[in-house]
Formats: C-alpha cells, structure tokens, sequence
C-alpha cells in the first residue's frame, strides 16, 4: 500500500516540477524479487493518479524500473574499482569482530591494500574531514569522514546494493532534485561521496521532516492508519487529501489552510519547508475533507457518492435530498448510513437504535403518527406539525416524540432531518414502515 508519507513526498515533487517546468520522476526500484509485484506497481501508479500526479502530464516521466539499469550498475561498480575508490573485500562479519573484538564496531579497512581480484566491492570513504550536505531544508549538514566505515556498493557477484543503484540512477535519469523523507538523510554522505567518486555533480539535496502520530511516534503501518488508498477507499476527496498533504511541514502564509493546488503551486518553496515533525491530525484532515465535500456542486456531489450507494439507487429520489446529506458528512462512506433506508426494502435495524427509539410511550406515538400520515399534507412542514400534536397528547416535545418515528422509518436514532426523509421516502412507504414497527413491538 502507499505510504501516506510517500505520497507528501511524492507531491512536494510534483509540486517542484511544476513550478520549474521540469519534470517528476517515477522510478520502481524492483531489483528486490520478494518486494516486487505487477499488482503493487500498478498500485503505486493508482494511488499517485488518484492525488493528481498522473502519467498523462506533461510534468510526468516513467515508470522507469532499477532493473533496466544492471549493465550501467555494473559499469559504475567497475569504474570506481579501477580508478582506486573502491576495492574488493572477502571479510565476513566475523572476521571484522574477530579483529576488533566488537560485533558493533564497524569495517576496519583490512582489504584496502590487498589488491584482491574476487569478493564483494568496498567504497573506500575519506580518513579525515568532513562531509558536507548542504540541504534546502536543513541547511547545512556535517557528517565526520571517520564515522563512515568502507560500505559496500556492490555484492561478489556483481550486483550493486541499493546506495550505488540508486546513485546511478539518479544520474541516468538527469536527476537535480531528490525530495524525499528525513530517514534517508544519514544515506545521503554515502551517496554524495559516490555522484563525485563517479564524476558527477551531486544534486540538491531537501530532507522532509517525519510525519508522526498523536503521540508524536513516527507513523508506522503496523500501528497506525497510514495507507493512502484506505483514506481513498473510505471517501475521501482527492483534492483535500492533497491540500491537507501539503501542509505537512510546509504551509502557504498566512491564516489561510483550504486551498486549491492551483493556489499553492506557485506559492511553495522547499526552503520554507519547517524540519521539525510533522502531526498527521486525522480530525483535521477529516474536518478538511468535509469543507471540500460541502463547496462540491451538487451533481458532482452526487456523482461521487454513487459507489457507496445500495444497488438499485434512484438517482432522482437521492437528487431531492442529498442537499441535506451533502452538508452533514466529512467522508463521502457516510453517505450509506444516511440514505440507504431510501433504497431499501425495508429498513435495517441496528439493535441498539431500536431499543433506544422504542420506549415509553413508542407504540401510541406510532399508532396516532400513522393515523394522520394516512391523511396528512405530506410536505416537511405538515409531516411536523402532525407528529408535534401527536406528542402534545402524550405530553412529550417534538425531540421525544420523533425518536420512535426516525428509527419505524430510517433503522437508525440519527440521520438525516426526519421530515424530509419523510417526504422522500413517500407516503406509502412511509405508512408501511410505521406498521411494520408497530407488528414488530408488539410481536
């Protein structure tokens, strides 16, 4: 599934392309056979175009896949080799703590010398100095030379290790901009030292802050609700989800949070992009989400609440009341609760709804109800005004006298106002569901 995170990043990209006239690179690194599907490459393409970035753009280029790439891996791997700044190396992890009496301690440069023509490929890092990131969101970055061991780039057999292949890569592809998540900031010395090692400028470098949950962890798919498509497949809009997105670390100036792409595109600078944390406030993208469901027009509100909707819908009965649905979800899966009594048969009672809607005096506010919807005008107002007199004779408020109403009529205590639902569900429906709850308290 697709990292809520990722998808950030991903805009950010996408965000930085379009404002440059340059170009967003989608590369699927599948060079690891257990991590690597058709089905979740096509799910990464899915959840991208869902959030806009989409291969039909012109800021769009890919997918490219890390595995068309092996023979200029293996150019790089032999050309670093030969120009001395990496070397071959047959140590197990045993033999380095045989040598330094430390399983933590890390390579200790025993093959640097050696000249060995087999083993596995070593880069072989500075002694002394320092490393220095310059990046667009942290500033400047000093990694001491002395703290980074000789890595290994390349396995015995030649194949590269995802340092060295996502370098080579990155200049294949003409890559200027790497806008990805803070936890690759401690690959990045590694990486800068090879792009020079091979001759290459290096790009610039931004590291986004960690997107972190309510306890301030950072969000971690086996404990928090992270994938994109499950926010997707739950009714979110996609443009709420973009615009909550970007305003993780980032934000437009100002008190002003809603906005259109359009608006924030020109406004966003990764140099104003804050490095602390980032809350992933699932009450405020739900908040925002309702904001973008209530400005829809109203046929395209209906339109996108269609997959939610019981079969068999009539697209002109939900027309005439999803102007009062519209303004009480923030998901769009909301929808099915609130309307589908209207589609139904009959309605589906949730236990708890009927206890709590049929008690005192349940059955005679239904009895004298159904008498006067029988003959009553049937518009909201006189659908009201019918079951308030039904209450005065009981000596209950409109409040107390409707719950039995609501639940004989929709299966459930909250909803949608009670009168319109009325109205659209019909009298004959109406009358009918009032007689089924009366057979029903008294079976």
């Amino acid at each position: 599934m697709f990292h809520v995170g990722g998808a950030r990043s991903a805009l950010f990209n996408w965000a930085l392309a379009e404002q440059s006239g340059g170009r967003f690179v989608l590369r699927i690194e599948d060079t690891d056979a257990a991590r690597n599907r058709p089905e979740w490459t096509e799910g990464i393409i899915s959840a991208l175009a869902w959030i806009g970035i989409h291969e039909d753009s012109p800021f769009f280029e890919g997918p490219y896949f890390q595995s068309s790439y092996e023979e200029q891996h293996r150019e790089a791997v032999a050309k670093l080799v030969a120009a001395g700044r990496a070397y071959r190396c047959t140590c197990t992890r045993d033999d380095v703590k045989a040598r330094t009496g430390s399983e933590h301690r890390g390579y200790d440069g025993f093959c640097r010398e050696r000249g060995l023509a087999e083993g596995a490929v070593r880069f072989r890092t500075p002694d002394e100095g320092v490393t220095v990131v310059d990046d667009l969101v942290r500033g400047r970055v000093e990694f001491p030379n002395d703290a980074m061991e000789d890595f290994v780039v390349a396995r015995a057999d030649g194949s590269p290790l995802f340092a060295l292949a996502n370098v080579v890569d990155d200049i294949e592809m003409r890559i200027s901009h790497v806008v990805r998540a803070e936890e690759h900031l401690s690959n990045t010395p590694k990486q800068q030292l090879l792009w020079e090692a091979l001759g290459v400028t290096p790009p610039v470098w931004a590291h986004l802050p960690v997107i972190v949950n309510e306890k301030r962890q950072k969000l971690s798919k086996r404990r928090d609700k992270v994938a994109l498509e499950s926010y997707r497949d739950e009714g979110y809009l996609p443009e709420a989800m973009v615009n909550y997105l970007m305003l993780l670390g980032w934000g437009p100036g100002g008190d002003r949070e809603i906005m259109p792409w359009s608006e924030m595109v020109p406004l966003f600078r990764l140099e104003d992009v804050n490095p602390s944390s980032a809350f992933f406030d699932e009450k405020k993208l739900r908040a925002f989400n309702g904001e973008y469901i209530r400005a829809l027009p109203l046929d395209d509100f209906i339109a996108r609440c269609e997959p939610w909707l019981a079969p068999g819908w009539d697209r002109e009965v939900f027309a005439g009341i999803a102007g009062l649905a519209q303004t009480r979800l923030a998901v769009l899966s909301e929808i099915t609760a609130n309307v589908d009594f209207l589609f139904l048969d009959e309605p589906v009672f949730d236990q708890a709804s009927w206890d709590k809607g049929m008690k005192t005096s349940a059955r005679e506010i239904l009895t004298g109800y159904l008498a006067r919807l029988e003959k009553s005008d049937f518009d909201p107002e006189s659908l009201k005004t019918a079951l308030e007199e039904v209450g005065a004779e009981h000596g209950l408020k409109l409040g107390k006298a409707q719950a039995p109403v609501r639940v004989a009529i929709t299966g459930r205590t909250v909803g949608l106002p009670l009168f319109e639902s009325i109205e659209a569900l019909g009298r004959e429906r109406s009358v009918a569901r009032l007689r089924a709850a009366l057979t029903r308290l008294e079976g």
